[in-house]
């Protein structure tokens, strides 16, 4: 018997072995070959770097002094306190760890299990799209165009490829920025090529055995069969590729019914990751959970939040009193010679959320202005008009942003008001900053406090 076995390899998974592998008799169950960096996978696509580069050392686990099993875990019975792998094996364990992560989320329309229609998530993944690539596909259509669907949109045109972007939203990025901050991106995606189509949803797709056809909400029809085709993993022929990158969905498929409180999101956990079941714990992207700022149950499906997740859990499971405030939910992406970033919540978002808000902002440059490598970059606020909190941000540059998206959480997190962040504390250097006279997230704020 475990003292703690954990379903499931990803970055909670690894996370809770490095706290917690010498200090208890501890599993982990991955299915997977490797543990796979998973937001580094258009990037591989892209040529910019090598596959092996995205595995995970089995190491991060075993030196921890956990033990790494390899295999699919195909029940779990929470009386007996034990878990099936591969339909054979028992594992039994005192306290359970589900941190099993989550599977692309593919509608279920016409054609949606045709060949050539796939999520983008794993290791598979990854691979049959580079093997269709290096046999001759000439188009593909990528559905969702939020971070990964950009990133990936990209990565195909990069490769030679005819390459439409589809979503449903008004905007590209609608889940991270505005839509005065996704302009510029929308452009950058047009400009280099990549078919933008936005307030569109798929309907159906046509074909016998792989896609040939793929019908929008608006009668707009997108055509594979005039390409010539490629050969799929299978030998089989594959005319177009379709990529649903619209989310995901929690993967619980192995859990027996009616045992844990589950909802949309995933398994409910309260602040220290505990579920309705004693000793039984879940963290990741498995997990329901509530957003920082609105205290309610929201999306926050990132690495980024499965590994404070796992820490906390951790910390607990040590004993001491630990808890999770909440997603904040920073995130960032580029967009051809852009990085854009986003956190806390959007203006939509905020009103649809009930608050009355007030937007600042403002817009300098990467270094000071009289030297020869300046960008763009821009930067927008969020405030609650009454508390006068700030609750989102936004970053718009020419040179990385998530430094700017941290600093911003943390003003959330802090529950920093606009008066605040007035009176941050910055520095200044030639190639780094705007002169020593204006900072970007101050001057958002001073913005915000002349509507007040």
């Amino acid at each position: 018997m475990y003292d703690i076995v954990v379903i499931g390899g990803g970055p909670a998974g690894i996370t809770l072995a490095k706290r917690l592998g010498n200090k208890y008799k501890m599993a982990v169950i991955r299915p997977e070959d490797h543990s796979l960096i998973y937001c580094a996978m258009p990037y591989v696509i892209e040529d910019l770097i090598d596959e092996k580069k995205c595995f995970k050392k089995d190491d991060l686990v075993t030196d921890s002094g956990a033990e790494l099993i390899r295999g699919n875990v195909s029940s779990v019975d929470f009386d007996k306190k034990e878990v099936t792998i591969n339909n054979d094996t028992a594992v039994t364990y005192r306290k359970l760890v589900i941190a099993t992560g989550a599977a692309p989320f593919i509608p279920p329309i016409e054609g949606s299990k045709l060949d050539g229609v796939m999520g983008f998530k794993t290791q598979t993944d990854l691979e049959k799209i580079q093997h269709l690539v290096n046999n001759g596909l000439k188009r593909a259509v990528v559905v969702g165009a939020g971070a990964i669907g950009i990133e990936l949109a990209q990565a195909l045109k990069h490769k030679g490829l005819d390459v439409s972007l589809v979503d449903m939203a008004a905007q590209v990025l609608p889940n991270l920025v505005g839509i005065d901050f996704s302009q510029k991106a929308a452009e950058e995606l047009t400009k280099n090529g990549i078919h933008l189509m936005l307030n569109s949803k798929v309907e159906r797709i046509s074909g016998k055995t792989c896609a040939n056809e793929l019908h929008l909400d608006s009668g707009e029809v997108i055509y594979f069969d005039e390409y010539a085709p490629c050969t799929g993993n299978n030998d089989e022929t594959v005319k177009g590729l379709v990529v649903f990158a619209t989310g995901v969905v929690p993967e619980l498929s192995f859990l027996p019914e009616g045992k844990l409180n589950t909802n949309r999101g995933g398994i409910v956990v309260n602040e220290r990751m505990e579920t309705n079941i004693h000793e039984v714990y879940a963290v990741g992207d498995c997990a329901d959970f509530k957003g920082f700022i609105t205290g309610e149950s929201a999306p926050g499906k990132l690495a980024t939040n499965a590994v404070p997740m796992a820490m906390v859990l951790a910390n607990n499971l040590l004993g001491e009193q630990s808890e999770y405030k909440g997603f904040i939910n920073g995130a960032a992406t580029k967009v051809y010679d852009y990085y854009v970033g986003g956190t806390g919540l959007s203006a939509s978002a905020a009103i649809k959320e009930g608050f009355e808000i007030v937007k600042g902002y403002s817009q300098l440059t990467t270094q000071f202005p009289i030297m020869p490598g300046k960008k763009e970059l821009r930067v927008k606020l969020l405030a609650e008009k009454n508390s006068k909190k700030i609750i989102g941000g936004q970053v718009l540059s020419g040179e990385p942003v998530t430094s700017l998206i941290d600093l911003i959480s943390f003003a959330i997190q802090q529950e920093a008001t606009v008066f605040d962040l007035i009176q941050l504390s910055y520095s200044a250097q030639p190639y780094q900053s705007f002169f020593p006279a204006g900072n970007a997230i101050v001057m958002a704020a001073e913005n915000i406090a002349k509507q007040l």
